[in-house]
C-alpha cells in the first residue's frame, strides 16, 4: 500500500514531493504531510546554520540533511537522463562543495537613507537580504562584505541597486562594483585607501561608462594546473576550487590518453590547460576577453595550445574539423549546445567529455549524441552551490 502523505523526493526548484505527487514547501524524503496539511519531521532533516535561510534566495535546501542533499543532486541527473530517455552506464554518487568555500558570489546592494543593505536577493524577489552571516562563502570574501558596505554609504546612489562581484583570485580578492557615483578626487582615494587596506587583487567600478579599474597592483591571476591566466574582470570560474578539481577529474577520465583534444567553450582554460600536459590541444571560445586571457597565457608557458575567438553557436566545429581529434571537451552555458552537439554526432569522435551546469539541457543533448551512434558511459553530479538547486556535472560518451 501506497503511503500518499510520505515526502519520497524533492523536485527541481526544492519542493518536496509526496508519493501521490503533492509539491510541499520545505519537505524533505521522509517527512510526512499529515491529514491536517502539517508536516511531521522524517529522519533526513537537518538544522539550518544559517539565520537568513527561509528569506535569502542563495540557497534553498539547508534544511536537507547531507546524504540526501547528495541524493537530490544525483537524482536531478537521473531524471533529466530518463525524461528523455537516455540511458547512462552508470550515475556515480554526488560529490558536494564544503561549506565556506564558494569563491564567487554577485551580490546587490541598496541604499536607502543612510542604510545600504548589501547580501543576496530574497527567493523569487527583488528584495535584498542584508548579508549578517553566510555559511556559503570564503571566510576571506564574506570578511569584506560589512567593510564594502561601509564604502557604499560613500558612493551609492540613493534608492538605486548596485551590483557588487566577489571573487577570490591568486593574489587575493577581486571586487567589482557597478552602477555607484565616484567622481571627484576625495572619491578616487578612498576607492584606492579601501584596496589598499584590504589587499585587494583588483578593484574596478563601472559609473555608467564601462568598467574601470582603480586597483590593480600586478596582473590577477588563477592557475589551472602549472599555468596562470591573467583573468578579465570577474572573469567566469568554477564556483569553488573542490568543484573544479572534481570536473577537472572527471574530463580528465573521459578523454583518456587522447594525443589531440578539443575544447569547445573553452572560457579562460580551465580543462584546456589543466589537461594540456603530453598532448595538443586546440581551444574555441567566443568571448573575446576570455580567449585573449587563455591565448596569453598558453603562449607564455609555451604549452601546446592552439586557440581560436569562435561564436561556436553561429559556427560550430563541423566533423572534417572535429574527426582530427581523439577526444572533444564541451563545456556550453545553460542553454546547452545543441547546433555543435548535432556537427559532434555526425562525427567519428572516438570520446566526449561533456560538463554542464543545466541537466535539462545536457540530458537534450545527450540525447542527440546516443542517436548519433555514441553511448553514454557514465556521468558525474557535482553539486558545487552547497544548498542550492543548481546542479552541474561531467559525463562521458564514446563510440
Amino acid at each position: 500500500m501506497i503511503d500518499s502523505g510520505l515526502i519520497e523526493r524533492i523536485a527541481a526548484r526544492g519542493d518536496g514531493v509526496t508519493a501521490d505527487g503533492r509539491h510541499v514547501a520545505g519537505g524533505v524524503p521522509g517527512d510526512r504531510l499529515a491529514a491536517d496539511g502539517t508536516l511531521v519531521p522524517g529522519p533526513n532533516r537537518a538544522e539550518p546554520v544559517c539565520r537568513h535561510f527561509g528569506k535569502c534566495g542563495g540557497c534553498q535546501l539547508q534544511h536537507v540533511a547531507e546524504g540526501s542533499l547528495a541524493d537530490f543532486v544525483r537524482d536531478r541527473v537521473v531524471g533529466a537522463l530518463e525524461g528523455q530517455q537516455v540511458e547512462a552506464g552508470d550515475i556515480l554518487p554526488a560529490l558536494i562543495s564544503p561549506p565556506a568555500s564558494r569563491r564567487r558570489a554577485a551580490l546587490t546592494a541598496l541604499k536607502i537613507g543612510k542604510q545600504v543593505a548589501l547580501g543576496f536577493n530574497a527567493a523569487q524577489s527583488n528584495q535584498i537580504v542584508d548579508m549578517r552571516m553566510c555559511p556559503l562563502l570564503l571566510p576571506e570574501l564574506f570578511a569584506l562584505v560589512a567593510p564594502v558596505r561601509t564604502l557604499l554609504d560613500a558612493i551609492a546612489p540613493q534608492r538605486r541597486p548596485v551590483k557588487v562581484k566577489l571573487q577570490m583570485l591568486d593574489q587575493g580578492a577581486e571586487i567589482i562594483v557597478e552602477g555607484v557615483k565616484a567622481a571627484g578626487l576625495d572619491a578616487a582615494m578612498a576607492l584606492q585607501d579601501f584596496a589598499g587596506e584590504h589587499r585587494l587583487a583588483r578593484l574596478a567600478i563601472d559609473q555608467g561608462d564601462g568598467l574601470e579599474t582603480v586597483w590593480q597592483p600586478e596582473p590577477p591571476t588563477v592557475r589551472f594546473g602549472d599555468i596562470a591566466v591573467e583573468v578579465p574582470p570577474f572573469a567566469f570560474l568554477q564556483a569553488t576550487a573542490t568543484g573544479q578539481a572534481a570536473l577537472v577529474d572527471a574530463v580528465r577520465r573521459a578523454i583518456g590518453d587522447a594525443a589531440a583534444v578539443a575544447d569547445l567553450f573553452a572560457g579562460v582554460g580551465t580543462f584546456a590547460l589543466s589537461v594540456q600536459a603530453g598532448r595538443k590541444v586546440y581551444a574555441a571560445e567566443g568571448a573575446r576577453d576570455a580567449i585573449a586571457a587563455l591565448t596569453g597565457a598558453a603562449n607564455r608557458a609555451r604549452a601546446l595550445v592552439a586557440t581560436e575567438h569562435r561564436d561556436l553557436f553561429r559556427r560550430p566545429l563541423v566533423p572534417a574539423e572535429l574527426n582530427r581529434f581523439g577526444a572533444v571537451i564541451l563545456d556550453p552555458p545553460r542553454a546547452g549546445a545543441e547546433e555543435q552537439v548535432k556537427q559532434i554526432a555526425a562525427s567519428t569522435v572516438p570520446a566526449i567529455a561533456y560538463v554542464s551546469c543545466n541537466p535539462a539541457s545536457f540530458a537534450r543533448d545527450a540525447r542527440l549524441l546516443v542517436a548519433g551512434g555514441y553511448r553514454l558511459d557514465w556521468a558525474q553530479p557535482v553539486g558545487q552551490f552547497r544548498w542550492s538547486t543548481h546542479v552541474e556535472l561531467a559525463a562521458r560518451f564514446r563510440r
